[in-house]
This record gives structure tokens, C-alpha cells and sequence, in this order.
């Protein structure tokens, strides 16, 4: 990947952290503390699950290696700052979905490397793993995700007013780098893109589909209400992509690995798009 790339894909990565640190305050991290079986079950679903379910993926279909370790790389990922706008508009319980992909944002910091490594081992052609060097990626991605939404945190901590007033931009701000970034990867990866999509379009709906009725069914199941339950299911099936392609094509230097989750990225939007409609339509017949 050339300079400009990687400073492009780094600046999106900051820009979209620092947009999740303005949103959070000190309480979404005691919240463990105060709904603990709602958060331990989303993170379960997040941290366990959906990575054992795209390994079973990845194995289960025929899939070009370089999709099989982009789907790891996706399912090591937490959630993204996405999944808090989809939780707010299908009027699921924001609070939780802030926290939840707050605190996966920070464990999966530990988890990533190994996970990614796995992948390697188990989906890369033999002579061409590159193992990631872990207490180095623990580094790179504690200064690309951590530092960005402790910055953002000081801001709205000191600055509220300036905090909420940004809050809209930089969405947009970052949804607009995300789509910049996708639309790039497709250019360079052109001669190899269709082939790859058709593989990796189908993985990627099953991993957010399965990942996201698992979410809600779990919470279900465990007498959730269905605010929490809304908010579990987005957590559970809407990743932070761009960190996906960040490992990919900065730490990796592969950008074939980043086809999924740029794939991933454009279905998510999608199935968010369909659980908002189908929420809104439940709350309007309840309300009748």
C-alpha cells in the first residue's frame, strides 16, 4: 500500500475513533457494573461467537485464502461507531450499544493479534504467512484506536458544548473516508475485485446475518428486554471495518485481505438498513 493510502486509511481510522470518544463519558464503562448480564452477553456474542463463527465459515466454504483471512480479520474486530447510529435509529438502547462497543474496542485490542495470526496459520499458503509481531500490533493498535477516543473523551469532557456540535460531522466526516477507502481498494483491486466479491459477498452476509440473529435470540433467551436485545443483535453483527482494513493493508501490507471487510462494510448498511425498518415497524404496531 503507498504512503498516501496508508495516511488516508490512517486519518479515517482516527477520525472515526475520535468521533466515538465525543460520544463517550466515564459512566458507559461502569455500566458493567450496573447491567452486567447485558453486557457480558453482548460481549460473549462479540468476542467469542463471532470469531468461531467466521472460522467455521471460512472453512466450511470454498474460499480464496485471502477472503478467509479477511473474514478472521473482520470477526477479531469490535464494533464500530456505525452500530451506535443504527442502535439509535432502530430505537434499540443506546446506552448499552455506546458501552459495548466502547469496552470491545479495548479488549479486542489484546485479541486481534492472535486471532489474526490463527487465521495465517490456518488459511495462508504455505511460505506466505507473516506472522504479525503481537506486543508491536498491541502498540500500533493502542495508538490508532485508544489514544484517538481518549482525546475525544477529554473534549467532551472539558468542552461538551463543542463536542455535541461536532458529533454530526465527523459521522459524516467518516462514513465519507470509509466510502473513499472502499471505492480505492476496489480500483487498485480491480482485476481480481469481481471474482473476490463473489466470494467474499456471500460469507459476509451469512457472518452479519447469523451473527446478528444470534445476538437477538441470546438476549432473548436470557430475558433481555428488547431494547437490549435490538442493541446486542447490532453489536453483535455490525464490526468496525475500517479497523479491519487497517490491519489488512497497513499491518498486513495485504490489501487482498481487505476485499471482506470492504464487502462487509457495504452489506452491513444494508441489514442495518432492513433491522431499523423492522423495528420501527414492530414499535408502530405495538403503539396501535
Amino acid at each position: 500500500m503507498d504512503s498516501v493510502s496508508t495516511l488516508i486509511l490512517g486519518i479515517a481510522l482516527i477520525v472515526i475513533m475520535l468521533g466515538m470518544g465525543l460520544s463517550l463519558v466515564p459512566s458507559d464503562f461502569k455500566r458493567i457494573f450496573v447491567k452486567p448480564k447485558a453486557i457480558v452477553l453482548g460481549l460473549i456474542n462479540q468476542l467469542i461467537f463471532l470469531p468461531l463463527i467466521g472460522f467455521l465459515l471460512a472453512s466450511i466454504l470454498p474460499l480464496e485464502p485471502a477472503i478467509a483471512i479477511g473474514i478472521m480479520i473482520l470477526a477479531a474486530c469490535p464494533g464500530g461507531p456505525t452500530s451506535n447510529l443504527i442502535s439509535h435509529l432502530a430505537k434499540a438502547d443506546v446506552a448499552l450499544s455506546v458501552s459495548l462497543t466502547a469496552l470491545s474496542s479495548f479488549i479486542t485490542i489484546l485479541t486481534i493479534p492472535f486471532i489474526v495470526n490463527f487465521a495465517l496459520v490456518e488459511f495462508a499458503s504455505e511460505g506466505k504467512i507473516v506472522p504479525l509481531d503481537i506486543p508491536d500490533t498491541i502498540k500500533k493498535i493502542l495508538m490508532i484506536t485508544v489514544i484517538p477516543v481518549g482525546v475525544g473523551m477529554l473534549v467532551r469532557h472539558y468542552y461538551s458544548n463543542f463536542a455535541e456540535r461536532m458529533a454530526k460531522p465527523v459521522r459524516i466526516a467518516s462514513g465519507a473516508l470509509l466510502a473513499l477507502i472502499i471505492i480505492g481498494l476496489v480500483i487498485k483491486q480491480k482485476d481480481v475485485f469481481v471474482d473476490y466479491f463473489q466470494q467474499a459477498g456471500l460469507v459476509a452476509l451469512l457472518l452479519n446475518v447469523i451473527t446478528m440473529a444470534l445476538g437477538y435470540f441470546s438476549a432473548k433467551l436470557f430475558k433481555l428486554n428488547i431494547l437490549q436485545a435490538r442493541s446486542i443483535s447490532i453489536e453483535s453483527g455490525i464490526q468496525n471495518g475500517t479497523l479491519a482494513i487497517t490491519v489488512a493493508a497497513v499491518l498486513l501490507e495485504n490489501e487482498s485481505y481487505a476485499i471482506a471487510p470492504a464487502v462487509y462494510s457495504l452489506i452491513m448498511f444494508g441489514t442495518g438498513g432492513v433491522l431499523i425498518y423492522m423495528a420501527l415497524r414492530k414499535d408502530k404496531q405495538s403503539n396501535m
